[in-house]
């Protein structure tokens, strides 16, 4: 399994899914990337020469930002919103959807489990009148 920034990505599929790996590649960044490198999209990483291999290490740390330095980046652009008081720094504060969802009745991945409160609904023992 070859590693690229850091990333052990698989030998045994296309290099153009292997690549998408690595946290900030997806599909049009991948194929951007064999094309700079002058790699066949459909070859096996395992059938990578080192100096391909050396190519595409040489791509993908020198001209795009992935794994941790771009988390990092993510972070910082959260951080920064929430300092600043910004709609969606408080949305952000509050785990609540950012980008104008619904919260009444979806929103449970972002706001977790649901949360009983009392007083709510029928009591038991008694007889409805």
């Amino acid at each position: 399994m070859p590693r690229v920034s850091g990333v052990e990505i698989p030998g045994n599929k296309q290099a153009w899914i292997s690549l998408q790996y690595i946290y900030g590649i997806g599909r049009a960044k991948s194929q951007e990337i064999l094309n700079k490198a002058g790699i066949n999209p459909v070859t096996k990483t395992d059938s990578l020469t080192e100096e391909e291999l050396n190519k595409l290490r040489e791509i993908v740390d020198k001209q795009y930002r992935v794994e941790g330095e771009l988390r990092k980046e993510i972070n910082l652009n959260i951080r920064r919103l929430i300092e600043i008081g910004s709609y969606r720094g408080t949305r952000h504060r509050r785990s609540l959807p950012v980008r104008g969802q619904s919260t009444r009745t979806n929103a449970r991945t972002r706001r977790g489990a649901r949360k009983t409160v009392a007083g709510r609904g029928q009591k038991r023992g008694t007889a409805k009148k």
